[in-house]
């Protein structure tokens, strides 16, 4: 599992970087990514006063997505998830259109901007290392062309000792021979002492491609210090989940999304997509070790420490991609390290972060098996934790169809009884199936990526989840494989002209879990259906993005579909504050203070995605009191 190649020695004591409270030094906030500001500038009394300050387009070809994308860029109706850091007077920022750009975070004035020639940086964002004696401040970042980049933080220049001329090609490495795979990265890196660490975007089809392993370079040279097998080689632990020669070339099983770090103990937290492909595993039984796992390693060697599937042989596209968050849990007194993973299930699972066991438990338990499709072996059990219960719908039956309108409830009845005896639906995970079959969670989630936040003050996590089906039959391709469509146009359980499901609402909710206890502290819907007469709007909407806790008693968050960025009173839930955006916010928010003493709360705007938003722009947005 593990390929070490030099030395990984510490060369650098304590953390790469220290969050001073003012500053936003990494995705997370903090290596632990618990999304947190100690500000309290902003509270539940004078939110309402907030402001925008700023608005910062990020086409340099034009304003809120009216210019085309640069040369070999895709537009932002499909990139658009960053979330900028702010260390030191700097913000910086990767923008969908090939560019890093360093800004003035007061005013957004730019400072410098590197442009990408081969295609586009990573879409959710870069990683900011405070340098040593041997190297400058650094700004490390991926791109969709599988380049790995490190940038001096304070002019924008490749770092010529990182790689060649600051520039590390990962794909080598990645693709096994197999030019024609895809692989690139898609969030940002994390940088632990002197190990910068990363993730894969690989394909979701066919079953053979490159390779998801994380791997750890080391920050000042760019030489390749470990790798770690996601999918692990014959002798290596989890090999036995593997059949034959099943692993060998399987693509997937990769973090797409973020890792966090427990700073103290120096492990990595990794969690792991589904081996490919993704709705068919008959080429692959078996448990699949280690997709759909969150796997705990030590940073500095990449050695194997613990894990935790949380979907066995996964065919529902259920990826792990939320940042795993690091706290602490009181029970009877005890204070245990924990460890929360989201996951699109809807389930939360809260495990010690240094054993990997469940703190509230967790059961194996008896899931459907008979609408497995041909040839695929599906595995007869799933875990379910005992505490949280799931925070996203997990089951559907006819008597769940929406009625909000009758409008709708007519759409929802007709789509449902366009097979004779209605689609193929149950409890949950059951399969897709050669019958068009309504799933909950939907293949998006559930949870998705979303980063959730912790307030250290109140022991709540802040957890942002959607109630969404997917729509889907699996129809047969080559040599008995079999491949997901969707039915009659439509791959989701909804009006997809109007967006809207045809489950009854909520469509998106809002959590606070008592982390102490386990148990749900309060939930609220998260959005609103516009196009709904007043009193039957507040629905909840479907989400993507995450969420920021504030000292100052807020939690902000943007996800929805509805162009509104929010406060919520993080001990009630209540929502205080709320603004008309230029899109949809599919980010997560950040906070900083600023050198005029401000506190600013910054979110990116760009709607587009697979939530099918229709909105669109290409901004950063930032808001102050006056």
């Amino acid at each position: 599992m593990i390929k070490r190649y030099v030395c990984a020695a510490a060369v650098v004591a304590g953390l790469a970087f220290a969050a001073n409270g003012q500053d936003w030094p990494t995705f997370g906030g903090d290596l632990a990514g618990t999304r947190y500001s100690p500000l309290k500038q902003v509270t539940p009394a004078n939110v309402n006063g907030l402001v925008r300050a700023w608005t910062y387009h990020m086409n340099p070809a034009g304003q809120d997505g009216q210019g085309a994308p640069a040369a070999g860029g895709r537009g932002s109706a499909r990139i658009g998830e960053a979330s900028p850091l702010v260390v030191n007077g700097v913000m910086y920022l990767t923008s969908p259109f090939n560019r890093v750009v360093a800004l003035e975070p007061e005013t957004a004035k730019e400072i410098w901007a590197f442009e990408v020639k081969d295609g586009n940086p990573a879409e959710r964002g870069l990683e900011y290392w405070a340098g040593d004696a041997q190297s400058p401040p650094t700004i490390f970042f991926g791109t969709t062309s599988g380049k790995l980049y490190a940038l001096n933080a304070k002019t924008g220049t490749p770092e010529p000792g990182f790689g060649s001329e600051g520039v590390v090609d990962m794909k080598p490495g990645a693709l096994k021979g197999l030019e024609n795979s895809s692989f690139g990265l898609s969030s940002p890196p994390i940088v632990y002492k002197n190990v910068l660490i990363t993730g894969a975007h690989v394909q979701e089809t066919p079953s053979k491609g490159a390779s998801g392993a994380t791997r750890g370079w080391d920050v000042h040279t760019g030489k390749l210090l470990w790798e770690f097998h996601s999918i692990p080689e014959p002798g290596e632990p989890g090999s036995e989940t593997w059949q034959g020669d099943d692993w060998k070339n399987r693509s997937g099983a990769n973090v797409w999304g973020f890792f966090t770090v427990d700073a103290q103990r120096g492990i990595v937290y990794m969690p792991f997509g589904e081996p490919t492909t993704d709705y068919w595993g008959g080429d692959r039984p078996g448990a699949n070790l280690y997709g759909t796992a969150l796997v705990a390693a030590d940073a500095l060697t990449g050695k194997l420490l613990w894990y935790y599937q949380v979907v066995h042989h996964d065919t529902w596209d259920y990826d792990l991609a939320s940042p795993p968050v690091l706290f602490d849990v009181t029970r009877n007194g005890t204070k245990i390290p924990a460890v929360a993973e989201l996951t699109k299930t809807g389930y939360v699972f809260i495990l010690d972060r240094v054993t990997g066991k469940p703190i509230y438990g967790a059961e194996e338990r008896p899931v459907p098996v008979d609408d497995a499709l041909p040839g695929d072996k599906a595995w007869p059990t799933q875990p379910f934790p005992l505490k949280p219960p799931a925070l996203a719908r997990n089951s559907f039956e006819a008597k769940d169809l929406a009625t909000v309108t009758p409008e709708l409830a007519k759409y929802c009845s007709d789509l449902w009884n366009s097979q004779p005896d209605g689609l193929h639906s149950g409890g949950p995970f059951t399969h897709y199936s050669t019958k068009p079959s309504v799933i909950f969670p939907s293949s998006i989630g559930g949870g998705n990526w979303n980063p959730i936040s912790f307030d250290p003050r109140l022991g709540y996590l802040f957890v942002n989840t959607m109630d969404f089906g997917s729509l889907n039959v699996m129809t047969p391709g080559p040599n008995g494989t079999y491949r997901r469509a969707g039915v009659d146009g439509n791959n989701r359980f909804w009006d997809g002209e109007n967006n809207l499901p045809c489950n009854q609402p909520p469509w998106g909710r809002l959590f606070a879990i008592n982390v102490n206890t386990g148990d749900i502290a309060w939930q609220t819907t998260l959005g609103i259906t516009e196009s709904f007469p007043p009193d039957k709007q507040k629905t909840g909407r479907p989400n993507i993005g995450g969420s920021l806790a504030t000292a100052g008693g807020l939690v902000f968050i943007g996800a929805t579909d509805d162009s509104r960025f929010r406060a919520f009173d993080s001990k009630t839930g209540k929502e205080l504050w709320v603004t008309k955006i230029d899109a949809g916010a599919h980010s997560a928010p950040i906070a900083f203070q600023g050198k005029d003493g401000k506190q600013y709360i910054v979110v990116t705007a760009t709607g587009g995605g697979f939530l099918g938003d229709k909105s669109h722009a290409d901004t950063v947005i930032a808001f102050r009191l006056p």
